[in-house]
């Protein structure tokens, strides 16, 4: 078996749907299909969550008519008329279960539970309609599963953490019961014991494909984005970037975790753990090589790989008497930020101060007013986190001098800038 996945970008529009139909006609083997939600789904669908929050029903009532209205805009591109109405139709339990959710809520405290409910809808509702797609007019049987039931995690919500045994047992059971050729699911949802929605982090479907392959020891992912592989750098910010044809597992992992965008951090252990291929391939040119990562780098990388990681937020933690009390200290500190889900992605210290350098959060700001009861603290918001892997001496000169970098890392293969935005 293998596993598909499929970005919201390749969803966004009834043209990537068909071509969704074309790449899976054109693959004999069985497939497990994880497909996130539609285009910019997911942000519509916090602007819901942020208008519910806030007790504004009428106006989340408002957010929800958009996203349901440009749903049913690519079903009308979609179907025809004899299938439109029971596509159309089949959204209904979706759409009376979020207003539901907006009118009959009345305890609003808990933000990050009511959060995975509200935003699962759009996983929910593209898989919805893409399964039926593929079986009314993109000629390819298959069976829509509720990932809710199928991938079990705890309670911690917006990053849940998946419990692999269970989730192993459910996944393992359906698939090995369907006697269609595909399964379609959904990335990003899932669900704790008690049934609750949880999400497992932003952009986490390649995970959730990571987790498929590796309950069922699938042959292969591929992550199909509208990239021609994994780029050396972002080609929205940086100049001449190139294509690099393979990675190993060690390579992505480092490079999802400085912050590419291009593979969901959690993705890559999983299937290294049962060596399992990883292929990022374009969805638009389906037969090109894109890049693949396994467990050994059959070429070497011969350009500097660039990552700009945006919304940073450097801090800076003294004591207040020059008496940093480092293994105590640092322990309470770190617990601290592991408390409010702070992601550190760079650390400096010295004998009486701690530099870390953040993900802005909506936490920030009760973050810092803890430590200050402690310690003196100082930070500075917009920035941005440069990592360059392979860098030269002229990057060097270009960015660590400039007058914008706050903070510059350097080892021998990489150099790390925090930079103003």
């Amino acid at each position: 078996m293998k596993v598909y996945k499929f970005g919201g970008a390749s969803v966004r529009n009834a043209e990537g749907v068909r071509n969704i139909a074309s790449i899976l006609q054109k693959t004999e083997d069985k497939v497990f299909v994880i497909i996130s939600a539609m285009g910019k789904t997911t942000n519509a669908l916090e602007g819901v969550h942020e208008a519910f929050m806030a007790n504004r029903n009428e106006r989340a009532r408002e957010r929800w008519r958009e996203v349901l209205d440009y749903h049913l805009g690519i079903i009308g591109q979609l179907f025809a008329d004899e299938h439109k109405a029971t596509v159309e139709n089949s959204l209904l339990p979706l759409t009376d279960e979020i207003v539901k959710i907006i009118d009959n809520s009345a305890e609003r405290d808990d933000f990050d539970k009511f959060y995975d409910r509200i935003v699962s809808f759009g996983e929910l509702m593209s898989t919805t309609i893409i399964s039926q797609y593929l079986n009314l007019q993109g000629g390819v049987d298959n069976l829509w599963v509720d990932m809710r039931q199928l991938l079990v995690t705890d309670s911690r919500f917006r990053e849940a953490g998946v419990n692999y045994t269970i989730t192993a047992r459910n996944i393992c059971e359906v698939v090995g019961r369907c006697d269609k050729r595909v399964i379609v699911g959904q990335g990003f949802i899932g669900a704790n014991p008690s049934g609750c929605t949880t999400t497992l982090g932003r952009e986490g479907s390649d995970y959730s494909a990571a987790v498929v392959a590796s309950v069922t020891e699938a042959d292969s992912v591929t992550i199909w984005k509208d990239v021609p592989g994994i780029l050396n750098a972002d080609p929205k910010h940086f100049d001449n970037t190139v294509k690099i044809p393979c990675l190993n597992y060690l390579d992505a992992v480092e490079l999802a975790h400085s912050g590419a965008q291009v593979i969901h951090p959690k993705t890559i252990k999983p299937l290294q753990n049962k060596n399992i291929p990883l292929c990022v391939k374009p969805f638009g040119q389906p037969d090109q090589e894109g890049t693949i990562i396994c467990s050994q780098q059959t070429q070497q990388m011969n350009v500097p790989i660039m990552i700009l990681k945006q919304n940073q937020i450097l801090i800076s933690i003294r004591p207040n008497d020059f008496s940093f009390v480092l293994e105590d200290k640092l322990s309470e500190i770190f617990s601290l930020m592991g408390q409010y889900r702070i992601k550190i992605n760079l650390i400096q210290s010295s004998a009486v101060s701690l530099t870390v350098c953040v993900d802005q959060s909506r936490h920030i700001d009760r973050l810092i007013d803890q430590l200050q009861t402690e310690y003196k603290v100082a930070y500075n918001d917009n920035l941005k986190l440069l990592t360059i892997r392979g860098y030269d001496e002229e990057l060097f000169t270009r960015y660590a001098d400039s007058e914008d970098a706050f903070l510059v890392q350097r080892t021998r293969r990489t150099l790390r800038i925090v930079l103003k935005a």
